[in-house]
């Protein structure tokens, strides 16, 4: 069996998502105590564990939270699902990971790349597409190679609201999809 880590800040819906799909995880981990996804982590019995963000380890470049992490992370992990996580990792984290680290943005990369606002930023703008973009993590925020996107037309007097539904959707069907693809686990029927 794969072993899949989920690291997120949040809600945890993208988590509940990859979970009811019927893939594995071997635990959550998560940067906010009060995150939802503690909640959501314990309703699944899938171990949780709580990281505070604090700063220290100036020898390595990296906080004292990320450190800890990373030796959190069993050597043997297949894959490391960002999803929803509120916090720049560190390049010494991305290297440790490469190929093994993925993120859900909410827009079609390279458009509103770096940002935490992005379909409120690109409905100011007023693109008429929209939509989530599943790409590998590499130092540079929202740069790595692209695995998977998928666009979204809004609907004549859909609200931001509306929209944002939407594309959360999106997300909870493709990021199982992707992780489907990359760690070649077979559809459950």
């Amino acid at each position: 069996m794969k072993k899949i880590v989920v690291m997120t800040s949040g809600e945890g819906s993208n988590f509940s998502a990859i979970v009811n799909s019927g893939i594995v995880v071997d635990r959550v981990i998560t940067n906010n105590a009060s995150a939802n996804v503690v909640k959501r982590a314990a309703t699944a019995n899938v171990p949780c564990e709580v990281f505070d963000k604090k700063t220290g380890d100036q020898e390595h470049g990296i906080g004292w939270s990320e450190r800890r992490i990373n030796e959190t992370i069993p050597e043997d992990t297949d894959l490391i699902v960002l999803a929803g996580y509120c916090s720049i990792l560190s390049p010494h984290f991305c290297e440790a990971w490469t190929g093994k680290l993925i993120n859900i943005h909410p827009s079609i990369l390279p458009a509103f790349a770096g940002t935490m606002h992005a379909i409120k930023e690109a409905w100011d703008y007023g693109c008429k597409v929209f939509g989530v973009t599943i790409h590998h993590v590499i130092a540079e925020v929202d740069a790595g190679a692209i695995i998977m996107q998928r666009c979204i037309h809004p609907l004549e007097g859909d609200t931001l609201e509306q929209l944002t539904a939407k594309i959360h959707t999106v997300e909870h069907y493709a990021y199982p999809s992707a992780i489907r693809k990359i760690l070649q686990i077979p559809e459950v029927k």
